[in-house]
């Protein structure tokens, strides 16, 4: 076991909801939970987001926390927040990374994979009431 190390699982959804594909308005959430699966207790400080459309436009994010939050993770400790963002077109990617300090001070960074956004379509046969999911690449 790495003495710094954090994981991040995402789980991305599309909101039909709050979307208006006929003015090219897609919303997506998306669940982070990041896991501290190092040694010490760790930090998380600040995010940095890519976000890529269908169409090729790309919009970088950074900030301090997430969710207006900072937390701070034990070993085998994990912390869960649903966020969002909205894209021009139907499909897009998103990836990332967290800035983390340990509690002895060491900087370290927790990647978060390439996870895919897609508004699939609604209806059709055998369809029911499920929302549709996005695709996680790992």
């Amino acid at each position: 076991m790495s003495t710094y190390q954090f994981k991040a699982e995402v789980q991305p959804e599309y909101l039909p909801g709050q979307s208006a594909p006929e003015r090219g308005v897609y919303s997506f959430a998306y669940t982070i939970t990041v896991t501290n699966t190092g040694s010490v207790a760790a930090q998380l400080i600040a995010r940095h987001w890519v976000i890529t459309d269908a169409g090729g436009h790309v919009e970088e994010v950074k900030g301090l926390g997430v969710v207006g939050q900072q937390p701070l993770l034990r070993p085998g400790e994990s912390f869960r927040y649903t966020s969002g963002c909205r894209l021009r077109t139907a499909s897009g990617t998103m990836h990332g990374s967290y800035l983390v300090v340990a509690e002895d001070g060491e900087r370290f960074e927790c990647a978060v994979p390439l996870f895919v956004l897609e508004a699939l379509a609604q209806g059709g046969a055998g369809s029911g009431d499920i929302p549709p999911q996005g695709r996680v690449l790992h």
